[in-house]
């Protein structure tokens, strides 16, 4: 072995003594945040606006991601004044992208915290967290001969990510979609020009001047309408009314919904934490680990350097809001088709109910 290696190697390794529990690598963490798989985040390189209220993100993600199917949802976490929420946004990009980033295209919406921050304060180079690529609103295989697309303001998003990945795979495509304006249609231009192309069908409904869409006007705009393959996203009013419609036509499985479904968490001081698949629950007071809590109570716990650093002791959380003892941020984790969000036991307290997958 060359000198040079074996001094260098036990410099390393003295460092790693010194540093002891944690490692050097740990360390890098802090200044290289897309290094680490555990723990998974992506840095903005681009911002796009779309239309007044609507912005894509271009997101490089760091190591541990895996590519998603058209259609599907990432969790996206993002730090506003001290706390961490966490939405879920589909993945708005082809599926053939080569340079391992995708994009969210995200719809600003009254009083939406979360929305607002990305459409109109999100700027290239900062960090948020993510969740893996979820969800079943996917096209089906092989690919419907006959499909049809309904959506109305964001809910375009997945069916912008189908399209750009599969239009080539489908000869028969209708897309009806609603919007307050034709300029806040979002990826209105290129939507339109599919249309020029005779690549789609497009029928565009103005709520401004036409009023609400309803399944009975798609039925006159698309009298096949129930012979076609079709997937819905938008509004809950929208989704329901289609589903009763479908229902009642005999043809629920062909009409594939996809509904976002954010609950409000308030922070409060401690509460109960249960660990589903051992079936330990215990209360955990605001000044106490969930860490300490867990091990307290019987229940098996990784951990390593016990101060935020190495990771070892990560657990996904279903569902719950929690506290950072460091700092006093709160993470919040709404259950969404049964994703995670990932928690770092050793420094955050249950800032009220939470349930983890251990």
């Amino acid at each position: 072995m060359p000198v040079t290696q074996t001094l260098r190697d036990g410099a390393w390794r003295v460092v790693e003594l010194i540093t002891t529990p944690v490692v050097p690598a740990d360390y890098l963490d802090v200044i290289a945040p897309l290094r680490n798989p555990t723990v998974l985040r992506a840095r903005i390189s681009d911002v796009r606006p779309e239309t007044a209220t609507a912005v894509t993100l271009e997101l490089r993600p760091g190591r541990g991601w895996e590519p998603h199917e058209p259609g599907q949802y990432i969790r996206v976490g993002v730090d506003i004044d001290g706390v961490r929420l966490w939405r879920a946004y589909s993945v708005s990009n082809a599926a053939s992208r080569k340079d391992g980033r995708f994009t969210i295209t995200v719809n600003a919406v009254p009083d939406g915290v979360v929305s607002s921050y990305l459409r109109y304060q999100a700027r290239k180079g900062e960090i948020v967290h993510l969740d893996l690529p979820a969800g079943d609103f996917v096209l089906t295989k092989p690919r419907p001969a006959k499909a049809l697309f309904v959506t109305a303001g964001s809910g375009i998003t997945p069916v912008m990510g189908m399209l750009r990945s599969c239009l080539s795979e489908m000869p028969d495509v209708v897309v009806v979609h609603s919007a307050k304006t034709p300029e806040a249609v979002v990826f209105g231009a290129e939507l339109r020009e599919l249309a020029a192309a005779g690549r789609i069908r497009l029928i565009e409904r103005h709520t401004t001047t036409e009023g609400r869409l309803k399944p009975a006007g798609i039925a006159e705009l698309v009298p096949d309408l129930l012979d076609r393959e079709t997937w819905a996203c938008g509004p809950a009013d929208l989704l329901d009314d289609l589903q009763e419609h479908w229902s009642d036509a005999g043809a629920a499985e062909r009409l594939h919904v996809e509904r976002f479904r954010p609950t409000v968490l308030v922070a409060g001081d401690g509460g109960t934490v249960t660990f589903e698949k051992s079936g330990v629950t215990t209360e955990v007071p605001g000044g106490t680990t969930i860490l300490d809590a867990g091990e307290a109570a019987g229940q098996l716990m990784k951990s390593g350097c016990r101060m935020g650093i190495c990771f070892k002791c990560v657990l996904p959380m279903r569902e719950g809001i929690v506290r950072d003892v460091r700092d006093g941020a709160i993470t919040t984790a709404t259950e969404v088709d049964g994703d995670n969000v990932l928690i770092q036991t050793c420094v955050t307290t249950a800032a009220g109910p939470c349930r983890f997958d251990a």
